[in-house]
């Protein structure tokens, strides 16, 4: 009866065809199967014709059944539930911080994060108080739909300067950090289990070192949100977000490492040992997958020029599968997605427009803004939805070893850090960064994500979890930014960049590269400066279209800024105050001038070409193909300097005994008195004026005017009193008085310094010093006539 009625059910348009002879089958049932029965297969598409009449909607038993009105509006919650209540939850997020930023009050002392985790305190405990039972934030949900936005957030705008700069510390608290946190936390907490009492005893040292790989490693989110409210210096703020962002690999390898070693019944040496290379795979592996990806992401942005409107999600897509294959072969995604952000922005930057720029800026600020809201929420809905075993011996422990441990870690890693640094990190930036080590959702995600049948005390780990995290963000995140303030460190300070501080910063990038090839060394500029030499010469060349690809860095960061300047001008409404006449530079970007063609060269002969490289190589200095590296123990004495020092020696003297001679032969004119002083002064001293009787007897300087030397050429130092040269003097030259005799001039292929002559001999060299030092002269006195008065 019951599948007859089925039947009649299930096929209500043949009931006016004859039943066929074989065995009636049961018609499937709505959810597709007959009990006892294997579901028939589906009527075949040919028993229907399109065009065969079909019979009416009614069968013929279906006339006596009361029809029912056509129903005007209807309501089916359980069609749109999900997405209905998802778009609540977002509307609720947006709201929140909308007031949280309208109340200046609350937000200068309470940060959003607090407030969000209040909230959805609040909007859980009302849920559970109707009667309902309130959502919980799943592992699943979190990884894959709310922390990936976040991320790619922080990695595609990654200020990459200071992030490369400063990586060797980051990558020292990032892991060296991360690893004594958990070591040293999973072994107190083992410890005090071990002397806890019965209720914590059997929690072994697998479990213990489980809970402190999962609570040791700091949260991007929850830094994110802090330390952007306060505005920290640069330096600490890439210092605290670089490890929370790289410290996800060690966080990974720990939680699947201790998690698979407590299923296993002995550990051997082995698993240790591959468990220790799954951390450089699960690194370096989520980097090459981030990287190959970008280098994908940038290729395709080379040929979007015509189709402008789908950029922006050429780059979400590929970011998202980035972290999506990383996750699949349980890699770092957190180390993907940097990777990706950070290899695509600039060559995809060359390749959108600027409104797929904008697209891509604006959309990742909300899509992050909005996960990081979600994420506080449903941490304050899941602590009041979640089920909880407090234990006072185990969470104020782990409270206490948390914040032990962290300032350890950061003063001995930071004492070693500074044996290297240029830049110490001060006790102040040390005390930021152990106070800034903040936790947060991955924490709590990850041990949500803890199987109950291998802990059993999943619930003790959550509820200290959360006690971990409410403390450091509430008392922590509410109080570091008046001990900011109190200890005076540093802020960011905003600046816009000017081409000027850029021009700056190549040019020492520059020095400081061609200082280390000089030293040898080859440092952080060197391979940088190698890097940026491939980049230009292959990568640009591959992944950037059209002309930009050979553009230099400084013009484009010209264009750059004059994009954004007259954006804001525009924004601003001081369109009216532009200039008329338009910069050079900006009329060559607007117009581009059409390149001068090359200049056509003479052809030269083989003879003549020869001819040429021959008068090249003999005349031409040879420089070294190479320089070498400054070593101060293989330096090579040069054989000509010391005759060169000396030459030049001998050369500085000879130039100021001249000067000496012509100051001494040199003597001052007598001031022209008018005649009525000349009448008043012979009056007044006739003797002084009168001649004096050995006038003749004074030397005579004569000078021959008609000599064809230059006055240059009479040689001073040849200049001799007779008798003074050791030959008694003659007749002429004793009639003659001192005489000023011409300097021979040298012959060709001599050097007047190195060629001995006629005044080097001792005689000479004693007449040139008593000629050079007149002695003292003593200063005339105030009245005294010039010349002395005749004894």
């Amino acid at each position: 009866m019951e599948e007859s009625q089925e039947i009649r059910v299930a096929e209500p348009g043949r009931s006016a065809q004859p039943p066929p002879r074989a065995a009636p089958e049961p018609a499937p049932l709505p959810g597709g199967e007959v009990p006892g029965f294997t579901a028939a297969p589906p009527a075949a598409p040919e028993e229907i014709h399109p065009l065969k009449e079909q019979p009416a909607n009614g069968s013929g038993e279906g006339h006596a059944k009361h029809r029912k009105a056509f129903p005007v509006i209807g309501i089916d919650y359980t069609h749109v539930r999900i997405p209905f209540e998802i778009s609540l939850w977002i509307l609720l997020a947006c709201l929140m911080k909308l007031g949280f930023h309208v109340i200046p009050s609350v937000s200068s002392i309470v940060p959003e994060s607090c407030l969000l985790i209040v909230v959805g305190l609040l909007v859980g405990g009302l849920i559970k108080g109707v009667g309902e039972k309130p959502p919980i934030l799943k592992s699943d949900i979190f990884f894959l739909f709310l922390l990936p936005p976040i991320i790619l957030d922080a990695g595609y705008f990654l200020p990459l300067r200071p992030f490369t700069e400063n990586l060797g510390t980051i990558l020292i608290f990032a892991v060296v950090g991360t690893l004594w946190n958990a070591f040293f936390l999973g072994g107190l907490m083992y410890a005090v289990c071990q002397l806890g009492g019965p209720g914590l005893n059997h929690i072994g040292l697998l479990a213990n070192l489980l809970f402190g790989s999962i609570i040791s490693a700091v949260d991007p989110v929850a830094v994110l949100a802090v330390f952007e409210e306060i505005h920290i210096n640069e330096l600490l703020h890439i210092l605290v977000f670089g490890e929370s962002l790289l410290n996800d690999a060690v966080t990974v390898v720990l939680y699947h490492l201790f998690e698979e070693f407590a299923s296993f019944e002995q550990v051997t040496i082995l698993d240790i040992i591959l468990g220790f290379l799954s951390f450089f795979v699960v690194s370096l592996g989520g980097v090459l997958v981030g990287v190959i990806y970008g280098v994908i992401a940038a290729f395709t942005s080379r040929f979007t020029s015509h189709i402008r409107v789908i950029e922006p999600l050429f780059v979400f897509l590929y970011s998202y599968m980035a972290y999506l294959s990383a996750e699949l072969f349980h890699l770092s995604g957190i180390m993907a997605l940097i990777a990706a952000g950070v290899v695509m922005r600039p060559y995809v930057e060359a390749n959108i427009s600027h409104k797929s720029h904008t697209t891509i800026k604006y959309f990742l600020k909300m899509w992050s803004s909005v996960s990081e809201t979600l994420i506080f929420i449903f941490l304050g809905v899941s602590t009041v939805a979640g089920h909880h075993y407090w234990n006072w011996t185990f969470v104020i422990s782990t409270l206490f070893f948390c914040l032990i441990a962290r300032v350890l870690g950061v003063l001995v890693l930071t004492w070693f850090i500074n044996k290297f640094r240029i830049v110490k990190l001060t006790p102040k930036d040390q005390f930021i960064i152990a106070y800034g080590g903040l936790r947060g959702a991955i924490a709590f995600s990850l041990g949500y994500l803890l199987d109950y049948k291998h802990f059993g005390m999943r619930d003790m780990f959550l509820t200290a979890i959360i006690t971990v995290i409410f403390f450091t963000v509430f008392v922590q995140g509410m109080t570091i930014r008046p001990l900011v303030d109190l200890l005076a460190v540093k802020k960011k300070q905003e600046t816009k960049r000017s081409i000027n501080e850029e021009i700056h910063t190549q040019f020492l990038d520059h020095l400081l590269t061609g200082i280390e090839d000089i030293c040898g060394h080859y440092g952080h500029h060197h391979w940088k400066d190698k890097l940026n030499r491939f980049n230009k010469k292959y990568v640009k060349k591959c992944l950037i279209a059209g002309e930009r690809s050979k553009e230099p860095q400084l013009i484009a960061f010209y264009h750059k800024m004059e994009m954004k300047q007259a954006i804001e001008l525009v924004e601003s409404g001081g369109i009216g105050k532009i200039p008329s006449a338009v910069s050079t530079v900006s009329i060559q970007n607007i117009n581009p001038q059409t390149l001068p063609l090359e200049r056509v060269l003479p052809a030269l002969s083989k003879d003549k070409e020869e001819e040429i490289r021959k008068i090249l190589r003999t005349n031409l200095q040879k420089t070294r193909q190479r320089l070498r590296s400054y070593n101060r123990h293989t330096l090579v004495a040069d054989p000509y300097e010391e005759a060169w020092n000396q030459m030049l020696l001998r050369r500085q003297k000879a130039r100021q005994l001249e000067q000496k001679m012509n100051n001494y032969l040199t003597v001052p004119a007598h001031k022209v008195d008018s005649p009525t002083m000349s009448r008043a002064r012979i009056g007044s001293d006739p003797l002084a004026y009168e001649p004096k009787e050995d006038s003749e007897n004074l030397p005579i300087i004569t000078i021959d005017p008609a000599s064809p030397q230059s006055p240059e050429s009479v040689d001073l130092m040849s200049e001799e009193p007779k008798g003074c040269g050791g030959l008694p003097p003659s007749p002429e030259e004793d009639e003659e008085g001192l005489v000023m005799r011409v300097k021979e001039p040298s012959s060709p292929g001599t050097d007047d310094v190195f060629t001995p002559g006629t005044s080097d001999s001792p005689s000479n060299q004693r007449m040139l010093r008593c000629l050079s030092d007149p002695g003292p002269r003593p200063e005339p006195e105030e009245g005294e006539p010039f010349i002395p008065k005749g004894q």
